[in-house]
């Protein structure tokens, strides 16, 4: 990857950009894309998985482990981006009731009783950021879960009220960009946190 790469035409670079699902051909890639910090602080996108005390306890190499656990499984838990044969970006979906920190999450509790699949992270490698990536990686996760037999995919992006912030607090991806994708707001218990729903 060149981290130096400058984009003149974000468009044109995103329409370069192709999407597959995570399976144990392309873990590599999904390892070389999180690097030694696993994202961010170890995470290695199992926090929405697991009860706080647990996550806490396997920050970094055991929740590594636990990812390739389950992608050995079988289980897919979502879709890289490659720009080049590079990987740069991730997206995390799944069923809800898989990602049972939701559950206890107070502003995020369920809308209602209807099956939803749940984008839960967007990572996008640093040199590929604020490019325009966000858009079509949702719209590669709403492909991805299309083909699932989803019928509402379901997210939980920031809209803050400060611009620029720090991109680990956004990891989740902002509402606009949801919006962009065709995402529809359905409930707000919290001013910077809205559920956003997309009907397929």
């Amino acid at each position: 990857m060149n981290k130096n790469t400058h984009f003149k035409d974000n468009s044109n670079f995103t329409k370069t950009v192709i999407f597959q699902p995570l399976t144990s051909e392309n873990w590599k890639d999904f390892v070389k894309l999180f690097g030694t910090r696993g994202a961010c602080g170890g995470c290695w996108c199992m926090y929405w998985r697991l009860t706080k005390g647990h996550f806490e306890k396997q920050k970094g190499n055991l929740n590594k482990k636990a990812m390739g656990k389950i992608i050995s499984s079988g289980e897919i838990p979502g879709i890289l981006a490659y720009f080049q044969k590079e990987p740069i970006g991730w997206c995390s979906l799944a069923p809800r009731e898989i990602f049972i920190r939701l559950e206890k999450a107070r502003t995020l509790k369920r809308v209602d009783n209807q099956k939803v699949w749940s984008i839960v992270c967007l990572f996008i490698a640093k040199p590929y950021r604020r490019k325009g990536l966000s858009t079509p990686l949702i719209k590669g996760a709403i492909d991805f879960a299309q083909k699932q037999g989803a019928k509402i995919i379901e997210s939980y992006p920031f809209e803050p009220k400060q611009k620029n912030l720090p991109d680990p607090f956004v990891w989740t991806g902002l509402a606009s960009s949801y919006r962009k994708a065709g995402f529809e707001e359905v409930r707000r218990r919290s001013a910077t946190r809205p559920i956003m729903r997309y009907y397929l």
